[in-house]
Formats: structure tokens, sequence, C-alpha cells
């Protein structure tokens, strides 16, 4: 029942892509395996990140429940989509419930979304990790497949206008090959390397991308340390502190 709302999703977001005449580039799907659960591990740095994470998937014929905050199941447009498509709410008061849910989903075989920095990086770098991704692998005896994505942040990310017109803007995905994690191994320990792998897709993600800032205004959206103006993660933690 739950396909009968997600494929029709997936058709309408290829729609408005093809639409707004994105340049989706994906490497590495094959790194998704075809059955059995998973943990999907990605970056964060748009709103729509989800969206493709989960085109990466396709081409292997599988659906992504992603782990989302319990504000979007409330919302009277996002909310009935979000639980039509089995995503996991998740109420960072009772984290516990959150985690009930997708160790279920996984060991029916499901393969579940997870950003690991837990909120959007309006650095574009890559923050620390949250070791629950590994921790869902290793109670659920399934594999971590990192991913990387870049450029989407251009499209609708935190303290910027969205852009949905015909923007022509490239989006790059990089898929990791599979990490298994075993209850032998340290969860922090695993979570560093899942971090690493993760790094090492984003920076392939970013040597890929065809387009650059057009010029000092449109820098916004590349990471200091590339170039940008975006504000680095001591900038904004030195923000927050004020």
């Amino acid at each position: 029942m739950a396909e009968l709302v997600y494929r029709p999703v997936v058709g309408l977001a290829l729609t408005l892509f093809k639409a707004w005449d994105l340049k989706i580039d994906v490497k590495g799907s094959e790194n998704i395996p075809r059955s059995g659960g998973a943990v999907l591990v990605s970056n964060h740095i748009s709103y729509l990140d989800f969206i493709f994470n989960g085109l990466a998937a396709l081409p292997q014929k599988r659906l992504v429940r992603f782990m989302a905050k319990e504000s979007v199941f409330r919302h009277k447009i996002s909310g009935p989509l979000m639980r039509g498509m089995k995503h996991i709410p998740v109420d960072r008061k009772q984290g516990e419930k959150a985690y009930a849910h997708a160790l279920d989903s996984l060991r029916s075989g499901e393969v579940v979304g997870v950003f690991p920095e837990a909120t959007i990086s309006q650095s574009f770098t890559l923050k620390s990790f949250k070791s629950g991704a590994v921790r869902l692998a290793q109670d659920a005896g399934v594999p971590l497949v990192p991913m990387a994505v870049w450029g989407t942040q251009r499209l609708w990310t935190k303290g910027q206008p969205r852009n949905f017109k015909r923007s022509h803007t490239p989006v790059t995905v990089r898929v990791g090959e599979a990490i298994e994690a075993s209850r032998e191994q340290y969860a922090g320990a695993l979570t560093r390397r899942l971090r690493e792998t993760v790094q090492e897709l984003l920076e392939a993600a970013q040597r890929a991308y065809p387009a650059r800032p057009k010029d000092a205004a449109d820098s916004w959206w590349l990471p200091a340390h590339l170039g940008g103006t975006a504000p680095t993660q001591e900038e904004l933690r030195a923000a927050e502190a004020r």
C-alpha cells in the first residue's frame, strides 16, 4: 500500500527536475544492495538531500525510508506524504521510539536513510557524526552504505532563498562501497571510519562538479576552504554563542 504513495511522488520529483533542467550525475548506485536491509548514510547540506539520496537507490529498485524530524510529519501537506511513504518520524525528546521503528524497518529488509550530522551544515562542510547510524546497522546486522551529495544547497538550504526556477543547476551524487557493521567493532571507531569515507565521497563529488560561482555574490554556496564565502563551522559556533 505504501508504494501507491511513494512511486507517484518519485515520478513527480523526476518531472519537476526535468522542468528545472537539473543536471543530475549519480555514480555508485550499484553499491546499494538490491535486497535486504541497509543503512544509507549521507552528508546534509539541503532540505532536498533525501530526494537525491532516494534517486540514487532507484537503479537498484530500492525505496529508502528516511528518518526525519517529527515536525515534518505534522505538516498538512508533507505529513500525509511522509507517512504514506513509510518514512520514520524522529522526536528528539523520545529518540528511542524512532530508533525502534528504524530497527524494525531494517530487520524487515528495508533501506533506511540517515543524516548522522542531524542538521543541515551551513558551512557545507562535514560536521561531526552521531553514532546512531552505526548502532542501527550493528543491531540490525545490516551494512552501512556511505554517500555524498553536492549542489543541492544551490536549490534550497537553510538561510538562503529557494531556487526552483529553470536553473540548469548540476547536482552530483556519489555512493561508496558498503561497510560491514559487525558488533565486534567499537561504534565510535566505526563512526569515525564512516565519516572519513563520506568525506572522501564528498571531495570526489566536489571535484566532479561542473560549475563554479559566477561572481563574488554567487560564491555563498562554496565553502571557505574552496574559495567561497560560506561561513566556517567556527564562525557559525561563534555566532550561536553571542
